[in-house]
């Protein structure tokens, strides 16, 4: 597993960077927190779908939070 990358299986709640929900299964990628129904969403989603640029937009928050 790459470091910063994992599987979080802890029973505590985190709040999910893309839908704001507090979820207790998913996945930590630096410092935040994707729930599982957004991670599944976000890898099944087409360029096409209206809903793209909305993760687009919410993945960026990763990239802020390695280059702070």
């Amino acid at each position: 597993m790459k470091a910063g990358i994992g599987m979080d299986t802890a029973t505590e709640t985190k709040t999910c960077i893309v839908c704001g929900q507090e979820q207790n299964e998913g996945i930590m990628i630096v410092n935040a927190f994707i729930c599982e129904p957004c991670e599944s969403e976000i890898v099944k989603t087409e360029v096409e779908d209206e809903r793209y640029p909305h993760f687009v937009s919410q993945m960026r928050k990763l990239w802020y939070r390695i280059l702070t």
